[in-house]
């Protein structure tokens, strides 16, 4: 196995999640753990992920939420078949499909909307714009979007998949926000909630939570947010009970 392919194995959720992915390039950390916790996903409902990698964020929410069923796009193939080999590892694969396509493509707009509507989109999207140089091959497929899937071609996408009244949430850096906030009121998702996101007590905000309703006319709100660590070292006990007890994130 070359360097390019090796991979380690991982755990999330306080060892609830087991998740390979590539040693080298685009790793999951906790991005994906949050992302998941802040869907208001009920059983037997069914959630799109645009991107979702090698499965990290759909997992977490599968082992959350019994009865789930989690629709996973991912353009890159071999991002895409680690997602499906983490699926039978956690034993979900009978509850996530992962279907192989760009998000800007008709074939994967085909794929996905036969599957029916979903009541939840989630992603962590690419959060670089087209251009922005990277190192590895793999790092800039993940995390730089295309010149033809710009993130308001994500968001469109998603919110033409979702049912009325159905959620669409998002982690982003807060310099994506003003994009992210066009993008929603033009496929018109409304009712935003803002969640800010803080390493430390203090600091700026280095990702935010955006979700929104699908028809939604409520007015846009800045919630608490959620300090991720404490300065002694650890994460706080809030963040501990999300990341590795499996605790959600509310945002209603």
């Amino acid at each position: 196995m070359s360097e390019e392919t090796a991979t380690t194995e991982d755990r999330l959720l306080g060892g609830r999640v087991r998740l390979r992915q590539p040693r080298r390039g685009f790793r999951a950390a906790i991005d994906p753990v949050l992302l998941a916790a802040a869907v208001p996903a009920r059983e037997g409902e069914r959630v799109l992920e645009a991107g979702t990698g090698t499965g990290a964020a759909a997992l977490c929410l599968l082992a959350r939420v019994p009865s789930l069923q989690v629709i996973g796009l991912e353009r890159d193939p071999a991002a895409a078949a680690l997602a499906c080999a983490n699926a039978a590892l956690n034993g979900v694969d009978h509850r996530f499909r992962v279907i192989v396509g760009d998000i800007a493509a008709v074939a994967a707009a085909r794929a996905v909307a036969a599957h029916g509507a979903c009541v939840h989109a989630m992603a962590n999207p690419p959060f670089h714009v087209a251009g922005t140089p990277s190192p590895l091959a793999a790092r800039r497929i993940a995390a730089h979007e295309s010149a033809e899937a710009t993130l308001a071609v994500w968001i469109a996408a998603m919110a033409r998949r979702l049912a009325p009244r159905g959620t669409l949430t998002l982690i982003l850096p807060p310099a994506r926000l003003p994009d992210a906030i066009a993008a929603c009121a033009a496929a018109r998702i409304g009712s935003l909630s803002l969640l800010p996101l803080w390493s430390h007590e203090g600091e700026a905000a280095r990702r935010v939570i955006l979700q929104g309703v699908k028809g939604g006319r409520g007015p846009c709100r800045i919630l608490a947010g959620l300090v991720l660590h404490r300065r002694s070292g650890g994460y706080t006990s809030a963040a501990e009970r999300i990341l590795k007890e499996a605790e959600p994130l509310r945002l209603g």
